[in-house]
């Protein structure tokens, strides 16, 4: 299955959402205004369209996700790589690295994770 696009507001109310899930409707809504001064309508929209798009659930006023944040963050760097770069990882990488000030410890890090 794709992961379904997931916008901007739609991603900082999806950090919300991972953060608390389960988590009630209402909560959300309040959590909504503090966090991101939403009006309570504007959350209950959001809601009601990531579960239209599969990205969340809502059953009896309860509300978890049904895609990891890995996954959204995965199909943001390929989307990314395939549009900036081409489909090119490595060239995503270099240029990655050239604007980037890493240290031995990350660029070690990088290391190991790409020869698995």
């Amino acid at each position: 299955m794709d992961t379904p696009k997931i916008y901007e507001s739609e991603y900082r109310f999806c950090l919300i959402l991972w953060a608390h899930e389960p988590v009630k409707s209402s909560e959300l809504v309040k959590l909504c205004a503090q966090q991101l001064g939403w009006k309570p309508t504007t959350t209950y929209t959001v809601i009601k369209r990531l579960s239209q798009r599969g990205v969340l659930k809502n059953e009896n006023t309860v509300v978890t996700s049904l895609i990891s944040k890995e996954a959204v963050q995965a199909a943001e760097v390929d989307a990314l790589v395939e549009k900036t770069f081409e489909g090119s990882l490595p060239a995503f990488l270099a240029a990655f690295a050239r604007r980037q000030d890493l240290s031995p410890a990350e660029v070690e890090e990088i290391r190991r994770i790409i020869e698995k």
